[in-house]
């Protein structure tokens, strides 16, 4: 009895038959790595997701920056000038000038909120972890366009491939159609087909060169390089046996989903974060200002000009206990408002389980087809291949005419071409069930490069060092060179 294989079997069994076929032709051409490794190194996308993260990162050093001391100064100078005879009054009757300087330095800090700023510390580490699943998920679309481009230059060139061959095998129907006209065996109508299914071929060689050069254009844009000799891709990461246990892997690893599930918790965090926004705030203050003064009269002689100056300095401080006693409904409309916002995270996290349970099920279709085409055009080319020489060999025992032979030439033609789509669409499909299980980055696919670590800048700002002075600030700075010179 003929045991049913399972679609995994099925896949691994036709993709290993083809890269034993293809086999010689990958010794010194690009590989299906190659091209990932250029595309995650040169993808402008991935630069921009990095830099909007690092923007992130340090919405939890500013978060942080509110437990620590404001210190802040001011200066201030006033100039002032009396005359009697210009109708200004002047204590002494005499023209004078008064010039006057005051320098300040206040420090304020929080004391007590009632965990009102470790809950927005908290909301800022959060939207952190949620902008590293958002790297995830353009990381895993970087290398997916890479993919999807070098499989469309593979088919491309073969596509071309084929379309020559057919132009030649048809120029030589042509030629031998004209050679049995000429000595009375067919007529002209069988010439005149040939010329037909020849122009016709031709037509198709050029659409099929438009289509490289398209396949190129995309490549470069994925890859940052035009695409040189392609090898045959490899056989691809292994996959679930079941399309439930793909899904169930999908719910557990895409970055949509976990960027979703971040995105409840900081609605909930935020609900929170509006009941504390009522409570009052305890603040220390202390100001130090010192001053000068300086007046000058001027008086005629024998008294001359005489100059007084008087300083002052001083220190204050004290507690501040402050909060809102009726602000019109406001707060109470922000809370309202968060837990609408609440709701409504959690009604996209399903609905974004839900998208990708149906992303994971099309993949998983679309590897079942391809895989049943595959198989189905090997039998239909080995079919028609069989057709083809028996028409010719009828043809010249004038059984057939020409118009047969060429319709079995096109029928194979037409299998061929189907055979490179599904071989096509068999590893697009395997791919894309890879990128819907979140399983399409390069830490899983070990592309053995250097992957972005999202966290060594986490940990040099999280803390809000100062850069420079600090030995944090000193260690970020490091970070910001070695950044500037990927």
């Amino acid at each position: 009895m003929t045991q049913k294989l399972t679609l995994k079997q099925r896949v691994a069994g036709s993709l290993a038959a083809m890269t034993v076929a293809l086999s010689p032709l990958a010794a010194g051409a690009e590989t299906l790595s190659d091209a990932m490794v250029s595309a995650y190194k040169t993808s402008g996308l991935l630069t921009q997701q990095r830099a909007l993260l690092r923007a992130e990162d340090e919405n939890v050093a500013v978060a942080v920056s509110a437990l620590r001391p404001v210190i802040s100064y001011s200066a201030q100078t006033n100039l002032g000038y009396s005359d009697p005879d210009l109708r200004r009054t002047s204590p002494t009757g005499l023209p004078s000038e008064t010039w006057s300087g005051t320098l300040a330095l206040s420090a304020q800090l929080l004391l007590f909120d009632f965990g009102a700023t470790d809950k927005r510390i908290e909301i800022a580490r959060e939207n952190v972890m949620m902008a590293r699943e958002a790297l995830v998920g353009v990381e895993q679309n970087v290398l997916l366009n890479a993919v999807t481009a070098y499989l469309n230059v593979l088919s491309a060139n073969e596509s071309v491939a084929l379309q020559a061959n057919s132009v030649r095998l048809i120029t030589q129907e042509l030629r031998a159609a004209r050679d049995r006209f000429e000595v009375g065996e067919i007529t002209q109508t069988d010439v005149s087909l040939a010329e037909a299914r020849l122009a016709a071929a031709r037509a198709a060689e050029a659409s099929a060169q438009g289509n490289l050069m398209v396949a190129r254009e995309a490549y470069k844009a994925a890859t940052g390089h035009y695409p040189g000799r392609l090898s045959p891709p490899p056989a691809p990461p292994s996959i679930p046996s079941t399309v439930e246990a793909a899904k169930a892997q999908a719910r557990g690893r895409h970055p949509d989903i976990l960027a979703s599930q971040r995105a409840v918790s900081i609605s909930d965090m935020s609900v929170e974060l509006s009941k504390l926004s009522t409570m009052p705030t305890l603040t220390a203050n202390v100001t130090a200002q010192t001053g000068v003064s300086t007046t000058t009269t001027y008086a005629p002689a024998p008294v001359g000009t005489t100059t007084s100056n008087r300083n002052s300095a001083g220190v204050s401080g004290g507690l501040t206990l402050s909060g809102p006693i009726y602000s019109g409904g406001r707060l109470s409309a922000l809370y309202r408002q968060a837990l609408a916002q609440s709701e409504a995270s959690r009604a996209a996290l399903l609905v974004t389980v839900q998208g990708i349970e149906q992303t994971v099920g099309n993949a998983w279709a679309q590897l079942s087809i391809a895989s049943a085409s595959l198989q189905a055009t090997d039998r239909q080319i080995r079919a028609s291949r069989v057709a083809l020489r028996g028409a010719r060999e009828e043809a010249t025992l004038g059984a057939r005419t020409t118009l047969d032979v060429l319709n079995a030439e096109q029928e194979l033609l037409d299998a061929l071409a189907s055979q490179i789509q599904a071989r096509s669409d068999q590893y697009a499909a395997i791919y894309n069930l890879l990128a819907a299980m979140g399983l399409l980055t390069a830490e899983h696919l070990r592309l053995g490069i250097a992957t972005y670590d999202p966290s060594a800048y986490y940990n040099a700002v999280q803390d809000a060092p100062l850069r420079v002075v600090s030995p944090q600030g000193e260690k970020l700075e490091h970070i910001l060179e070695a950044l500037g010179k990927r």
